[in-house]
């Protein structure tokens, strides 16, 4: 891994003037004109690109100069690649990577930078520099659960099951910049195409209190010691956590949303469909559907009613309860199940639900149907 991250980065410094980046590249050619004669300010990485405190900085780097893009009248943010024009390193006195200055614009003679290497102390450095605060692009919360050293020994064994991703920043960060360098160019496929899949199926189980999809980033330091206890030698890497377990089971199914789900809905017995819906047998109980089924077969409702009953009280399935509800209410009126299952069908329908109610409908749907004669047949809605 060690290799194929030099690999990259060193890639990374050869490409790094033709990619999408915000952050401007310097070298010998352009750096007293854009940096010391412009009379414009600049912050400046000194890099290399084997540097492993450099790897970590740069999706930050990168981020905070889209955050300040909108001002590029007013300030440069750019880097130079100190391992390959190393007199520009030694000219600002760079002795170790990554080192950050701060160039007025109208001289040689930079600040160091000492602050926080986050994003936020970065964005507050500029601003108190140049007066002008940054714009970020207004993204939605992710429902992808970030894990660390701490909280993955949290979360893992206990009650829920958990599916992690391991992955690095610089993992689909560097597709742009790599596609022709076909030996990379597997690895980084699945990095960039995974991101928005493992995105989508977090959203899928948000309103699974017992499912979580989670994500290491096994490079960062605060949980790079989990990727190596997890003998994590590749990314990305997926691996499952059975509830109750701290023993993974390899993920090596597809990697489309519906592989996901379809492997997350068999081991934790979930019924989540792509887009977060649940499907024909979500709220099923396939004893009690057993038992109701006899209705067909001439089974009295009374005999049935009672064997339901009896049954129910031993499952801790919260859906048990309705299905003795639905026989009492066939005793006093016998198209119950039909009248019950178009109210509720017109209520999906209308929308505007809550998640935790949509589901809740749609459970009660699907049992409805196993009394119409129509289990497993779900509406379209």
């Amino acid at each position: 891994m060690t290799r194929l991250s030099h690999l990259l980065f060193s890639s990374f410094a050869v490409l790094g003037a033709n990619a999408a980046s915000s952050v401007l590249d310097l070298i010998p050619g352009n750096f007293n004109s854009v940096v010391l004669e412009s009379g414009k300010p600049a912050l400046v990485e000194f890099f290399a690109p084997w540097c492993g405190h450099c790897k970590s900085l740069a999706p930050v780097y990168e981020e905070l100069a889209q955050h300040f893009d909108f001002a590029r009248d007013k300030v440069v943010i750019g880097k130079v690649d100190a391992d390959e024009h190393k007199d520009l390193g030694r000219k600002f006195g760079v002795q170790g990577f990554p080192t950050l200055k701060w160039f007025d614009g109208k001289s040689d003679k930079p600040e160091d930078y000492n602050g926080g290497r986050d994003l936020e102390s970065l964005s507050s450095f500029i601003s108190e520099k140049i007066g002008v605060k940054p714009k970020a692009k207004k993204t939605a919360q992710s429902a992808v659960t970030m894990l660390n050293d701490q909280t993955f020994k949290q979360q893992i064994g206990g009650d829920k099951d958990v599916l992690v991703a391991f992955t690095a920043p610089w993992c689909g960060r560097m597709w742009p910049l790599l596609t022709q360098y076909r030996s990379t160019v597997d690895l980084l496929a699945d990095c960039k195409s995974l991101a928005p899949i493992w995105e989508a199926a977090a959203n899928d189980y948000a309103a699974e209190p017992n499912v979580v999809i989670a994500k290491v980033d096994a490079e960062a330091e605060n949980s790079k010691s989990t990727a190596e206890a997890q003998g994590v030698k590749s990314y990305p890497t997926i691996k499952y956590f059975p509830k109750g377990s701290t023993t993974p089971e390899p993920y090596e199914g597809g990697r489309s949303e519906k592989d996901i789900l379809d492997f997350m809905n068999l081991k934790a017995r979930t019924h989540r469909t792509v887009g977060g819906g649940l499907d024909a047998k979500a709220g099923i109980i396939t004893s009690l559907d057993a038992i109701v089924g006899t209705l067909t077969d001439g089974g009295s409702l009374a005999s049935v009613s009672q064997e339901v009953s009896k049954a129910a009280k031993d499952l801790k399935d919260k859906y048990a309860d309705y299905y003795v509800k639905v026989l009492a209410k066939l005793s006093t009126s016998q198209g119950y199940a039909e009248k019950e299952l178009a109210r509720l069908e017109g209520l999906i329908k209308k929308g505007g639900l809550a998640p935790e109610k949509l589901d809740d409908l749609v459970s009660r749907s699907n049992i409805l149907r196993t009394f119409t004669g129509k289990g497993g047949e779900k509406q379209e809605l």
